[in-house]
């Protein structure tokens, strides 16, 4: 386990706050907003004039139309309204609170915003706007860090940023989620899950502490996942998924460990290149790179038995080798069962144009420090097993 300094400023308003509470933490940072949201589900849902009703009181410009995978002209469109503004306010998912952190850092920056996403050194010096969130998709866990991931469609590039903070304060309300259909949950449930993978499988043995924790995460996402599917207005549901978001990302689950992110390093290429869906995308790829990487280097069979314990409650009999196979094989049939297609052809991917050029860019985004280090050569190999179905 390596050395490490954790600090997580943000304050997590969960449950029933908003009404009480949002004018009086607005206030506190000044009474000019800029409001950021993505479609038309938040007027839909009656959410959007809600809020509209709280900030009475307010001056109050709007950014409306952040796109999943939010591109980076909604940030430069943002970074125009912010100028004069007080507090970011941020009413969504994680790409609108993606996309309204990175509009908070480049408020007043002089020039591209974009410059901020690709160097993180000239981010961190930053002078950053407060930022309040309103959640109502639990997945990215961005409500409680630094990160934000941004696309330029014109490049083919989706680069995750680091921002001098986090938000100030989130609210979290696991009811705002049961109006989310059940292929958004699916999703996010499997950006949960990968989360949580990606700090998993680490090298920096013993980490029993963090990796305990982890375990107890990707258990509550396995049980709970499918009964928000099935049941969208089961609070418990929705509130054990809406807060295992959050921790799997909030940096606490991760504290010493050293691996670098595999699964969305590639997934990063699907969507920059296809605008996929994060999760989905997520959800293709996890079960061919552990396969992947059991068949390349079988001394990772001994981790992959202990998740498949630990995790899936599988027998600890016969060699180790099978009893990694068989975690694998329960990842990918929970994830199959979440509803999505478990094929690149099945979510608009026909064929393997872009493979070499996605591969080149997502191992250069430092795969060769991975659990399992990979160059583009076997990045294409994984891209290659998610055309048909099954693990091979």
């Amino acid at each position: 386990m390596e050395d490490f300094i954790y600090h997580n400023p943000t304050e997590i308003r969960f449950g029933d706050h908003l009404d009480n509470e949002l004018t009086d933490t607005l206030a506190q940072f000044g009474h000019r907003v800029l409001l950021v949201y993505g479609g038309h589900s938040i007027k839909h849902n009656g959410l959007y004039h809600r809020v509209l009703d709280l900030l009475a009181d307010f001056e109050v410009q709007e950014l409306g139309g952040v796109a999943p995978n939010p591109k980076i002209d909604s940030v430069r469109a943002g970074q125009k309204l912010a100028q004069n503004v007080d507090v970011v306010l941020a009413v969504g998912g994680g790409s609108v609170v993606d996309c309204a952190k990175v509009i908070a850092m480049a408020a007043h920056y002089p020039d591209d915003p974009w410059q901020l996403v690709v160097d993180r050194d000239l981010a961190a010096k930053q002078s950053m706007l407060p930022v309040v969130d309103i959640l109502t998709l639990a997945a990215t866990g961005s409500e409680m860090n630094i990160n934000a991931v941004i696309s330029d469609p014109s490049q083919h590039l989706k680069v995750g940023a680091r921002c001098p903070h986090g938000p100030n304060v989130s609210f979290l309300d696991p009811a705002l989620t049961t109006t989310v259909p059940a292929s958004q949950t699916a999703a996010g449930s499997m950006d949960i899950f990968s989360h949580l993978c990606e700090q998993y499988f680490d090298r920096a043995w013993p980490n029993d502490a963090s990796q305990g924790m982890i375990e107890g995460l990707m258990r509550t996402v396995i049980t709970w996942a499918p009964v928000a599917i099935a049941a969208p207005d089961n609070l418990n549901a929705r509130s054990n998924l809406m807060w295992t978001a959050t921790a799997a990302l909030n940096g606490m689950v991760g504290a010493g460990t050293v691996n670098h992110w595999s699964c969305h390093a590639m997934e990063h290429q699907l969507s920059a290149v296809y605008d996929v869906t994060h999760g989905v995308g997520l959800g293709i790829l996890t079960p061919r790179w552990m396969q992947y990487v059991l068949d390349h280097d079988t001394s990772t069979a001994a981790l992959f038995a202990r998740f498949g314990h630990r995790v899936w409650d599988l027998p600890t009999t016969g060699p180790l080798v099978k009893q990694a196979q068989a975690a694998i094989a329960a990842t990918a049939t929970w994830i199959a069962a979440l509803g999505f297609g478990m094929t690149l052809p099945a979510i608009g991917i026909p064929d393997t144009t872009h493979f070499t050029e996605m591969a080149q860019v997502a191992a250069a985004n430092g795969l060769d420090h991975a659990y399992y280090p990979l160059d583009a050569n076997a990045v294409v190999k994984i891209y290659q097993a998610c055309m048909t179905p099954g693990l091979h």
